[in-house]
C-alpha cells in the first residue's frame, strides 16, 4: 500500500516459466498483492509464480483479453477493495522497477490512467518486431484521426484507478484489450498521462509478434476492435 492506496498488480502469462518468477521478483515491495492470471500454460508458470508468492489463477480459454477478464472477477469477488490495478506482461519485456513513475501521475496529479510508452530511444535493441512496431503506429494514428488521441504506443505496462476501470465495462477477449482500454479512456474523458519507459526484449520467442499467424491475429483484432469501437462511439461523450 502507498498514500493509503491498495494497489493490485495483474499478470496475463502464456507458458512463461522462464521470466515470470523475474517479474514477480522485480515488482515494489508496496504493491498488494500481485496476480498471474496463467491463460492455458503448458509449462510451470503457475508453479513458479506461486512459489514467488503470487496468487495464481488460470483461465482455461485462451486470449489475452479473457486472461485480463479473469483477474478483473477476482477483484470483484476479494473483500478487499482495490484502489488502482497495474497491468504488466509476464515476459519481463518491461521494467516492473519502474511501477513507481507510472503510479505517480494518479498518487499526487488526480490521473485516472497511465499508459507506459516505449519509445525507440528507451528500448533495447530488439524489444519490438517490426510487425509491433508498424501495428503500434498504425492503431495510434487510426486513433488520433478518430479520437484526437495523442497515444504512441499500446504499452501493456499501464495503471489505472479501479473506479475509472469498471466505468470502462471491458469486454474484448482477444489482442484488442490494450486498444479497448485506450479508446474507452478517451470516450469517457478519463485523464490519461502517457509516459516514457524503457523496454527489454523479451525472455524467450513472443507468441505472438514472433509468428506469422500471430502476428496476423493481433493486428486483425486490434484493427476489428477498433471498427467496432468507432461504429459505437464515432466521437468522445460530452465532448
Amino acid at each position: 500500500m502507498i498514500n493509503n492506496h491498495y494497489i493490485r498488480v495483474i499478470i496475463p502469462a502464456f507458458n512463461e516459466e522462464a521470466s515470470i518468477g523475474k517479474v514477480i521478483s522485480d515488482i515494489p515491495s508496496f504493491v498488494d498483492e500481485t496476480i498471474v492470471v496463467s491463460n492455458r500454460s503448458t509449462d510451470k508458470t503457475e508453479e513458479v509464480a506461486a512459489k514467488n508468492k503470487a496468487t495464481v489463477l488460470s483461465e482455461p480459454r485462451r486470449g489475452y483479453g479473457y486472461a485480463c477478464l479473469k483477474g478483473l472477477d477476482y477483484l470483484s469477488s476479494n473483500s478487499i477493495k482495490t484502489d488502482i490495478v497495474v497491468f504488466l506482461d509476464g515476459d519481463y519485456s518491461d521494467y516492473p522497477q519502474e511501477m513507481l513513475s507510472i503510479l505517480n501521475p494518479i498518487l499526487h496529479d488526480q490521473y485516472d490512467f497511465v499508459i507506459g510508452a516505449r519509445a525507440s530511444k528507451f528500448r533495447e535493441k530488439g524489444a519490438m518486431t517490426f510487425p509491433q512496431i508498424f501495428g503500434n503506429w498504425l492503431a495510434t494514428h487510426l486513433m488520433r484521426l478518430i479520437w484526437n488521441a495523442s497515444f504512441t504506443d499500446l504499452g501493456p505496462f499501464r495503471a489505472i484507478t479501479y473506479k475509472a476501470l469498471l466505468k470502462l465495462e471491458m469486454e474484448d477477449k482477444t489482442y484488442g484489450w490494450t486498444v479497448e482500454m485506450q479508446v474507452k479512456a478517451l470516450i469517457y474523458n478519463l485523464n490519461i498521462a502517457e509516459l516514457t519507459i524503457k523496454s527489454n526484449k523479451r525472455i524467450g520467442k513472443s507468441k505472438i509478434s514472433g509468428t506469422i499467424k500471430g502476428t496476423f491475429l493481433a493486428s486483425f483484432y486490434i484493427l476489428k476492435t477498433l471498427l467496432i469501437l468507432f461504429l459505437k462511439h464515432p466521437r468522445r461523450i460530452n465532448s
